[in-house]
């Protein structure tokens, strides 16, 4: 069974679908989505040798090696130029992710849309998007087994667009609709930013831009908190 994070991200993969799922976990997210569209196309990317083989076990469990090529490599260099329309990265940290989109740029030619699920650093994600000319169209923020999602789709536009630092910190989309969920996370977030000081304090050396930093950050937090309980 399909996570409900996984789940919601396949809703954005538009049609006609061929894509690349980057660190498959299993193959899970191409074998939902191939065996929801028939004509839709995958391939399942693995690093370790281990999720490799798991990945095609599941592809073969369900009937859909015609359909879903599990390749072994590093991040996008697996996968050719113009190959694939679409591709999805989930359940990696925003710098990892920032890192995969980076070293392998040069396959971007031809990926209309990226569907990205980072744990951590939404924010870096959100920048290395604006700054290469994909605009974010949509975004979700969900919850699951006690952990925060947030999905970031974007599209490639050849122009560029701009977010402020307040919304590449919380999400342009994340931002206007402060979900519950949204709002739990940044009181947490808030928390954990005034510990981060409190513990950079105690440095014989101290780190006075990173703290101003977390501070505005703090008063970003409290601005958007503030504003829905008005």
């Amino acid at each position: 069974m399909l996570s409900k994070r996984l789940e919601q991200l396949a809703q954005y993969l538009q049609d006609p679908i061929h894509f690349a799922d980057i660190g498959s976990d299993h193959a899970y997210l191409p074998c939902y989505v191939c065996s929801r569209h028939v004509h839709a196309t995958a391939i399942a990317g693995e690093v370790n040798q281990g999720p490799f083989e798991r990945a095609k076990q599941t592809v073969g469990e369900y009937g859909l090696a015609d359909r879903i090529e599990v390749r072994k490599g590093n991040g996008l260099e697996m996968i050719k130029e113009k190959e694939v329309n679409q591709i999805t990265i989930a359940g990696m940290g925003g710098k990892l992710i920032r890192t995969i989109l980076e070293e392998g740029k040069a396959k971007l030619s031809g990926v209309s849309r990226l569907i990205l699920q980072p744990n951590i650093d939404a924010q870096i994600v959100r920048k290395w998007l604006i700054d290469h000319h994909y605009q974010i169209v949509a975004e979700e923020i969900i919850t699951e087994d006690g952990y925060i999602y947030e999905i970031i789709v974007s599209d490639y536009q050849n122009k560029s667009s701009e977010l402020s630092e307040q919304e590449l910190l919380f999400g342009p989309y994340l931002l206007q609709e402060k979900s519950e969920i949204f709002l739990k996370k940044w009181c947490h977030e808030k928390e954990k930013r005034i510990k981060l000081i409190n513990q950079m304090k105690q440095a014989a050396n101290l780190p006075v831009e990173k703290i101003r930093k977390l501070e505005a950050e703090i008063e970003w937090i409290e601005e958007v908190i503030e504003d829905d309980n008005r």
